[in-house]
This record gives C-alpha cells, structure tokens and sequence, in this order.
C-alpha cells in the first residue's frame, strides 16, 4: 500500500521512474565501490607519503637540525612545524578518526613507533599532528589539507550525480514527446464518447502508438457509420409510415359505423403516437452545434409552459449553473422527465445545485413511482410498465431511453430512486 502511494499514477511518472531508478542504484553501486577501493588506494598512498616526510623531519630534528627542518617542512613538505619542549598526550584522543583518511593516516602514524595524536575535524586549515620525540620534546605539525586529501573524488561522484540529474531531463523531454499522443487520444475518446464530433486522431509517435490511433480512427469510423445508419432506417420507417396512416385518416372519415370508425381512431391514434416519439429520437442523433447554455433558464422555460393552476412547481435555485453542450437536444431530455412525472402526478419539486461532480438537477413528484426493480428497465428502448401498452397515453417505451442517450452524450448521467414524497425521484448529473 505505501508503494502504491509512493508510485506516480501518470504514464510519464512511472516511465521516468522505470528509467531512473535503475541509474541511481548504478550510482549508488558505484561510489560504494569507488569510496571502498579508489579512495581508499589512495588515501593509503597519500597517508604514507605524509608519514614518510614527517620520519624525514623527526630523524633531522634528533641530529639537532631542527632549523633545516623547520624550513624543509615548509619549503618542501607544504608542513609548518613546531618544536615544544613541554605537553602531554595521555589526555588526548585522536578526533574525527572515523572514515577512510583517519584509519589510513593512524596506521601509517603506527609504523613510526612514536606516539601521536592528530585531529581531522578542521581539515580545510589543516591537518593538526603531534608527535612525542622524547620526554621534553613535542613536534606540532600542520599538514596542508592538498597532502591527505583528494578533490578529484569527489568532482568525480559529483559528475556523476550531474550526469544522472541530465539524462532524467533528456529522459522526460523525449518520453513526455512519445507520451503526448496519448494524451490527445485520450481526450479524443472522451470528447467522440460524449456524442461531440471528434476530428481524426494524427498517427504520431512510437509504432504502437501509431497503431492504436489507427485503430481508434477506424471504430470511429465504424461507429459513426453504424448511427448513421440507425437514425436514416428510422427516420425513412417514420417518414414512409406517415402516408399510409395519412390515407387511412381519410378513408376513416368516410365510414358510417360508428362503432368501428371510433377504434380505427384509437389505433390510428397509437401509431401517430409511436412515431412522433420515433421521429423525436431521431431528432435527438440529428448533429447540433454546441453552445453556451444557462441551465436555470432552460429550467426555467420547460416550467413557464406548465400549467402551474393545475400543477404545483417548487422550483429551488442554489446556483446559477452556465455551460456548454446542445441546448434543444438537454431541453428535450429534462422535458421528457418532467412530462413522465406530470402524466401521474400533480405536484414537482425540481432543484439545481453545484457539487463536486458537476451540476446536480433533481426532480421529485408525488406519483405512484415505478418498482425498485424496473428502475434500470424503463430505460430500454419500447419498455413500458402499461401492461396494456396503450400508447395513448405517450408511453412510446422511448422517451427515457432518449433522454439517457442524451445525458450521456454530454457526458453525465441519469438515475431513479424513490422520492421523498412516495413518488419518483429522477437525478441527472452534467459535467461542467
């Protein structure tokens, strides 16, 4: 779980880790080795030299040649030395000798069979040693640091943290360039999956991706040829229905028997019914341009053509809701729930709000409702709960199956549940 949080959830996140990763442990790896053998060669080599110089100075100095000492160590050995005839090196203790350099330089130190002490901790001034000739005689010794201690090491480590830090821009400079088609086939398929007219997606980028792309360009093409083909079969249904039930009004009006023409009527009716509620679905696939909509004045409209001294409308405005999408197509699918719901009940409540999941729009009526179980069922294409299908009434079976069809192309959703009146309760959540 804690590697999961820790672990980018973007593409290009776990690309640049997967890149890396490995590169820092290789860097890891390779100056624990380096600082293990290379430093360590040559701190010994360095230590040794140092303690060769200084067996130089100390034999000098016990031939009572100390000036000619003294001016070696400076001249020659980048040493400033000191003779003191008094001290005492029981109460001290080597400090900083941790590490490498301080291990090194105190077993070179040992092979002089003298005592010392020597202190690492100011090491940019200087290496501090003192050594005990003899009972009276102390030699202080400052080693310039250039003696005990090599730069090129470090500059060496420090390249190599540069040169990482270097390849982990170029690397995401060119996977964020593979990375990018993605990106835009994504919001491609979000904006074709919303019902808008996505454009062609450019086949750019690595081999698989341009497959992908291919492949997404084709089930487009497929798909908008599918509904197109859809709504042309059922606008031609509609329109080639339409002229029949046309002379069948005519020749209706000549009969004589009551009786049969008053039944005629009633099926002729039904089927009129039936296909204005297929052409209104073919009417919601009609391509329409998308526009800047004001949700509570659409609301707004549907209720100024209710008739409110027949239906009590609460209508509830938390938010001014502004945004995009096709107006006559969002105006049809609210008005097709707003209808269902005064078809068996005389009072509305419908609220609009703001929430994090975008606009909220509610409806609640006071009818009968629908059973728990048919709430998924109503939204099929010519499903009716009338077990009478009496189409009279305008239960065609397709009015929520438009208005889901047209939430979805805007990419919300739609959702029954039982309102708090008894009757049903429609949610309808858009994106903003």
């Amino acid at each position: 779980m804690i590697l999961k949080k820790i672990i980018p959830l973007s593409l290009l996140g776990r690309s640049i880790i997967i890149i890396f990763v490995p590169i820092i442990v290789l860097v890891i790896i390779t100056s624990i080795i380096f600082y293990q053998t290379s430093w360590n060669i040559i701190s010994k080599r360095l230590t040794q030299s140092v303690v060769a110089d200084i067996s130089v100075l100390v034999k000098l100095i016990d031939k009572e040649l100390e000036f000619e000492a003294i001016q070696i160590a400076r001249e020659d050995f980048k040493m400033k030395i000191k003779i003191q005839d008094n001290g005492d090196l029981n109460n001290k203790n080597s400090i900083n000798n941790r590490g490498i350099l301080a291990n090194r330089l105190m077993q070179s130190l040992v092979d002089l069979n003298i005592p010392f002490f020597y202190d690492l901790s100011n090491i940019d001034d200087g290496v501090e040693i003192i050594l005990q000739i003899n009972e009276k005689k102390y030699l202080l010794i400052n080693v310039d640091k250039d003696r005990l201690y090599s730069e090129t090491a470090f500059v060496f480590l420090l390249w190599m943290l540069f040169a990482s830090i270097l390849l982990l821009l170029f690397s995401y400079f060119f996977m964020n360039k593979q990375i990018r088609p993605l990106k835009r086939l994504a919001i491609i398929a979000e904006t074709f999956g919303r019902g808008l007219d996505a454009p062609e997606l450019n086949a750019t980028g690595a081999s698989e991706i341009k497959q992908t792309a291919n492949a997404f360009n084709q089930m487009r093409t497929r798909i908008k040829r599918f509904l197109k083909q859809r709504t042309d079969m059922l606008a031609g249904v509609s329109h080639d229905l339409r002229t029949p039930l046309t002379r069948m009004k005519l020749q209706l009006s000549l009969l004589k028997d009551e009786k049969a023409k008053k039944e005629l009527e009633l099926d002729i009716n039904e089927m009129t019914a039936m296909l204005d509620s297929y052409v209104s679905f073919v009417r919601s696939e009609a391509p329409e341009p998308i526009e800047n909509i004001n949700i509570n004045r659409l609301l707004r409209d549907i209720i100024k053509n209710i008739d409110l001294k027949k239906y009590k409308i609460n209508f509830f405005e938390k938010n001014i809701i502004k945004t995009s999408g096709r107006p006559i197509q969002l105006k049809r699918a609210i008005q097709n729930i707003i209808d269902n719901s005064l078809r068996y009940a005389d009072k509305l409540n419908i609220e609009i709000f703001l929430s994090d999941d975008g606009c909220i729009i509610i409806i609640e009526d006071n009818g009968p409702g629908i059973p728990i179980k048919n709430y998924e069922d109503v939204f099929k294409p010519f499903f009716s709960l009338d077990p009478s299908r009496n189409k009279l009434k305008g239960e065609s079976g397709l009015g929520l199956s438009i208005t889901r069809d047209i939430v979805r192309s805007h990419g919300g959703e739609i959702k029954l549940s039982k309102s708090t009146f008894g009757g049903l309760k429609s949610l309808i959540q858009l994106p903003i």
